[in-house]
């Protein structure tokens, strides 16, 4: 396992698959499986039979996780772009390859 350059809280646009052009904001990243959920995006329905919780059951859309390389960072003006990381001072900082600037 590689350092993933997708954090929590970025805001991403999909680049490949049945979702592709799609954007949102990172909501939970899984290292393990290089995945990540994306709000709003790769929605998926489950059927849930009635339960205590829920006792009407039914059909409940929710997110399913999406692979990290379908995924592109956004900048600040709405570009994709690849991240890299230096050193400002004494702190690692990752920066877009695109514009330069600090994310």
């Amino acid at each position: 396992m590689g350092k993933l350059k997708i954090k929590k809280g970025d805001k991403v646009r999909v680049i490949a698959g049945a979702h592709k052009g799609a954007e949102g904001t990172v909501t939970l990243v899984l290292r393990e499986d290089n995945k990540a959920f994306v709000e709003g995006v790769n929605l998926v329905k489950k059927h849930a039979k009635p339960s205590a919780q829920n006792p009407q059951g039914g059909i409940q859309e929710k997110e399913a996780p999406i692979q990290i390389s379908n995924l592109s960072l956004l900048t600040a003006d709405g570009q994709t772009t690849r991240v890299g990381y230096r050193m400002e001072g004494d702190q690692k900082v990752r920066f877009a390859k695109k514009s330069n600037e600090v994310i």
